[in-house]
């Protein structure tokens, strides 16, 4: 799930490219996290998700005035599906911006990371 915050640019998207692809969370032989997703053969789904950069510090309703504006977040998140894809040709999907959509996933494991950029 991908948030996008008023500001982001090619710095972010650059960064955040490398972190997904790199990021060392797959098991190697020894079934340590130790392989990125580069290394694994795997795939990855980017789904753009607003509610990530909603503002919870205060009151009980979330604020989105953290988030980009729909069309800089559209284009920001266009970015980085290009630039994942450029590394890893077969194996990027995408939701459908701006789209309600209901995705289903296994997490398998006992381990969840927030990586930012």
């Amino acid at each position: 799930l991908v948030g996008i915050q008023p500001g982001d640019g090619a710095t972010q998207v650059a960064r955040m490219c490398e972190r997904l692809l790199g990021y060392r969370v797959f098991a190697d032989e020894a079934g340590r996290m130790n392989r990125s997703l580069l290394q694994s053969g795997g795939g990855l789904l980017l789904v753009s998700q607003f509610t990530l950069a909603a503002d919870t510090a205060s009151g009980m309703r979330p604020g989105f005035s953290t988030a980009a504006a729909p069309a800089e977040a559209e284009q920001v998140f266009g970015e980085l599906v290009a630039a994942c894809r450029l590394q890893l040709p077969s194996g990027v999907e995408t939701g459908r911006f701006g789209a309600h959509m209901q995705v289903s996933l296994v997490n398998d494991g006992p381990v969840t990371f927030l990586l930012q950029a």
